[in-house]
């Protein structure tokens, strides 16, 4: 194929992320299948919290994600998925398409955003760490399966190491244990959630994999300084002062 008289060959599983200035031709293909899904770029730059709410227009942006779209010599639009993270993006890619049929209730653009930042930050992180290292492979299964319960155990064992050699390429690399960087990056994702959805406390904590929201909460306010709705006030209030 050809990405903006570029050519280019595309094997299967591969994500694309293009923008409306992009131009794809297909040149040439062998037992090719694909879905897409598209939005338009102040999809990014609207909080939309509810259908009874209403939308909400300030300066809120989501910027994960935001440099799979960029044009450069590490950004071509092309992203190859492994074997393990594409059935959890086929997953979050299904659902995306059920919701927007279904609008099933008045959340259903919070859990689209939702989904979206998953896909987005899941290719983000793969970008940016694509060695397959002991520390990348767990990397790429952190990322990948932050949502569920994930013991240290399956962590060592995704980098055949044992919890001290695990834990020191850590510190060296990050400066925090595996289990210390799994619970940073899920916080991080609740960051977006909290500031660019409608979604409760509950929803959030189940969404990026705390088994309770009680511990989210207190795991978020000992990390942030902030209870999780001090952060979503605070970051929803900075965002309108800037426009204002």
């Amino acid at each position: 194929m050809q990405l903006n008289h570029f050519p280019m060959k595309i094997v299967a599983p591969s994500i694309l992320c293009l923008s409306m200035d992009d131009k794809i031709q297909v040149l040439e293909r062998n037992n090719v299948s694909s879905q897409s899904f598209s939005f338009h770029p102040d999809f990014f730059n609207t909080a939309h919290f509810s259908e009874t709410e209403g939308y909400m227009s300030t300066g809120l942006k989501i910027e994960t994600g935001l440099s799979l779209f960029k044009r450069d010599n590490t950004h071509t639009g092309v992203y190859t998925a492994t074997e393990k993270v594409y059935p959890k993006l086929f997953e979050w890619f299904f659902v995306i398409g059920t919701e927007v049929n279904a609008q099933s209730d008045s959340l259903w653009v919070c859990r689209i955003k939702k989904y979206l930042i998953q896909i987005l930050g899941l290719l983000e992180e793969l970008n940016n760490h694509s060695e397959q290292s002991p520390v990348g492979l767990v990397l790429e299964y952190i990322h990948t399966n932050y949502p569920d319960k994930i013991s240290l155990e399956d962590l060592t064992k995704c980098a055949h190491l044992n919890r001290i050699s695990l834990n020191k390429k850590f510190q060296d690399l990050y400066g925090c244990t595996a289990k210390g960087y799994l619970l940073l990056y899920r916080l991080k994702i609740a960051e977006n959630l909290l500031t660019h959805t409608g979604m409760s406390l509950n929803e959030i904590a189940c969404a990026v994999g705390f088994e309770y929201d009680s511990y989210f909460i207190k795991q978020f306010t000992v990390k942030k300084g902030m209870t999780p709705t001090e952060f979503r006030n605070n970051s929803r209030e900075f965002a309108y002062n800037q426009i204002v």
